[in-house]
């Protein structure tokens, strides 16, 4: 048998169907889209990192320092009344000093892996047309665990430079201006002044027409000789089995070996406080849906209350407290709640598996790009849970207006 409360808040209900229905109806959608937008944003949110932790650099160590070092004339006398102005510091060979003992360093780290890069601008010559190129200068054998460009070849590999010293590797946009081939030869110019002829290996493609065209890669030494750099790497990329240990990792690092560290959270910063600010407003759209359906839910628990009021003089006279009177009216906007999200969640489901069917492809691409959908636990959670506190919200006001009903007032005026 049905406990006494909750019985009455059931016939309160299924004595106005039709109104019942159309609450109902308004946390079911409610909830359905609520689960459908917030997988959908959450889907593209984690799509964006997982981009941009795959083709970047957990970690990047550059040859240069956080702060810059104090001139000698200020480290003798600091806060001197004279002050010297416009001093020339003094100038070195840039790169990152004893950048092998720095990787025997990373190396000790568990789930670290490392590897030293090169990089410098120089001009290609090819027939008489000349391209401004970005140089990288890499160790073929550790690159593959440190960075995806491996994966965007499409002729020849990575490893080819290994087997091939003077061989580049050059974009497929690069080969498309210079009607360039593998196996072709080119001629490379560093700001230095310095020239020297490399064969084409390998052809990448990364659809980013700009990377495309500006980057080559090469061996590490054949850059550090083009830039009269030798035994010197300007930067140490750095990938981590957890890519977001990332900011603590690379502030042990840099406190270790002194070189600034920057991880990909610093480095995206900006991209990720957008990202945070694009959740606050998508979070407060969807729930303005969930809000408007609770009014429905307010309006139905309300409309009882005014036309129960002498059942509710009755039932108090008879000996319910405030409490019980109030625990029935509340009692009604849980049942809504719960079932809403019963029957709300798995359209949810629906609309998630239907925009996950969706293929989009964009103009001057070859991929076809599914929509993103976040199928995790805590969407359901969120969205079940804001549907439920939103529908039992809803009949607080009411239920605690039944619960100040006043069983001599409302006997005395029906008798009259």
């Amino acid at each position: 048998m049905m406990p006494v409360l909750p019985g009455i808040a059931l016939r309160h209900l299924l004595a106005r169907k039709r109104q019942t229905l159309v609450s109902l109806f308004g946390i079911m959608l409610g909830t359905a889209f609520f689960l459908g937008i917030s997988a959908l944003m959450q889907g593209s949110e984690a799509d964006f990192i997982h981009r941009l932790i795959d083709n970047s650099p957990h970690i990047t160590i550059e040859d240069e320092f956080r702060n810059p070092h104090l001139q000698p004339v200020a480290q003798l006398y600091p806060g001197a009344v004279i002050q010297m102005h416009r001093v020339k510091p003094e100038t070195e060979t840039r790169g990152i000093r004893g950048y092998k003992q720095a990787l025997d360093y990373l190396r000790t780290m568990p789930g670290l892996r490392a590897s030293p890069l090169m990089q410098g601008q120089g001009l290609v010559s090819f027939a008489g047309k000349d391209e401004a190129l970005s140089l990288n200068g890499i160790i073929p054998q550790d690159i593959d665990r440190v960075s995806t460009i491996g994966s965007y070849m499409t002729v020849g590999t990575i490893q080819d430079l290994a087997a091939n010293p003077d061989g580049i590797i050059i974009g497929s946009e690069l080969a498309r201006l210079l009607s360039l081939e593998r196996g072709e030869s080119i001629t490379v110019s560093a700001t230095t002044g310095q020239r020297r002829v490399f064969k084409i290996v390998g052809i990448f493609h990364t659809g980013r027409a700009s990377y495309d065209q500006s980057q080559v890669f090469l061996a590490l030494k054949r850059v550090q000789a083009l830039l009269n750099r030798p035994n010197r790497a300007n930067s140490i990329i750095v990938k981590l089995d957890d890519p977001y240990a990332a900011h603590d990792t690379a502030g042990r690092i840099e406190t270790r070996l002194g070189y600034k560290s920057v991880s990909w959270q610093e480095a995206s910063e900006d991209m990720m406080s957008a990202l945070a600010l694009r959740n606050i407003i998508m979070y407060s759209v969807v729930s303005a849906v969930l809000v408007v359906a609770a009014f429905g839910i307010y309006n139905v628990i309300s409309t009882v209350v005014m036309e129960k009021q002498r059942d509710i003089a009755i039932l108090k006279s008879m000996g319910f407290h405030a409490g019980d009177i109030q625990s029935i009216f509340l009692t009604e906007g849980l049942l809504l709640g719960a079932l809403g999200c019963g029957l709300g969640l798995p359209l949810g489901m629906a609309i998630m598996y239907g925009l996950g069917l969706l293929h989009f492809k964009f103009p001057g691409t070859s991929q076809v790009t599914p929509m993103p959908i976040d199928w995790g636990w805590h969407q359901f959670v969120i969205a079940g849970g804001f549907a439920f506190l939103a529908a039992v919200g809803a009949a607080v006001l009411p239920a605690r207006r039944a619960a100040r009903v006043r069983p001599v007032d409302i006997l005395r005026g029906a008798g009259a």
